[in-house]
């Protein structure tokens, strides 16, 4: 039975890799601001999605925290003893990443009235939001599986744990491009002189830094193969 609810678990991270990435590369509606107006309304989603970015930044900084020490433990996949302190890391990996607050401007729902580059930050950020959940709650359940479950069940969760791996680290890699994409978008429809006091230019580099790779990439590069 844990087998079959791994299983399960595989098909639903599946599912969000790839509505996510259709979201993230879409880009919402048309991004060319060909019209004053257009132009005008890119600028009001971006303010409201900078401030959805400000919304989850302490969770995401806590999930963040944990998967410091996560994931040093299994970039280079699950050992088939497992030691005592990565069952604990990875139960609170997993905690502080379904535990991410996705600000409602940016739920399915909701997202899809955005336009220009506040819709691409938004795909970016819910990529992010669901690889990294699912990632770690798959990566921790396959260590359930690999230390206490059925030959069966250990031998499907050791062949499957580098697409969970995967996840984790590809959803960070998502969350790290979310501060250039902010920059640019900010520089693309008038920076400061244009958005005045809704969205400075030091609220966009405070954001640009909490959402850049030195703060999201995952240090050691995931090293375990796919049937491994």
């Amino acid at each position: 039975m844990k087998a079959l609810r791994l299983a399960a678990l595989l098909l639903t991270l599946s599912g969000v890799a790839g509505a996510s990435g259709l979201l993230a590369g879409c880009g919402g509606k048309s991004s060319s601001a060909s019209t004053p107006a257009a132009e005008r309304l890119q600028r009001e989603d971006l303010v409201a999605v900078s401030r959805g970015l400000r919304q989850a930044e302490s969770s995401v900084g806590r999930e963040m925290a944990a998967a410091r020490i996560a994931w040093p433990l299994v970039a280079k996949g699950l050992p088939a003893n497992i030691s005592p302190s990565v069952r604990p890391a990875l139960s609170t990996a997993s905690e502080a990443a379904r535990a991410i607050v996705v600000p409602p401007l940016m739920s399915e729902t909701q997202s899809r009235s955005l336009t220009g580059p506040a819709a691409g930050i938004t795909g970016l950020f819910r990529t992010f939001s669901g690889l990294t959940e699912r990632g770690w709650m798959l990566t921790d359940a396959a260590g359930e599986e690999i230390e206490g479950g059925s030959p069966a069940a250990a031998r499907f969760a050791r062949e499957n744990v580098a697409l969970y791996i995967d996840s984790i680290y590809d959803g960070h890699f998502d969350a790290a491009l979310i501060g250039k994409s902010l920059l640019a978008g900010y520089t693309a429809l008038g920076g400061a002189s244009a958005f005045g006091g809704a969205l400075t230019q030091a609220e966009v580099d405070a954001l640009a830094g909490a959402y850049s790779p030195a703060t999201e990439r995952l240090q050691p590069h995931p090293g375990v193969k796919l049937g491994a």
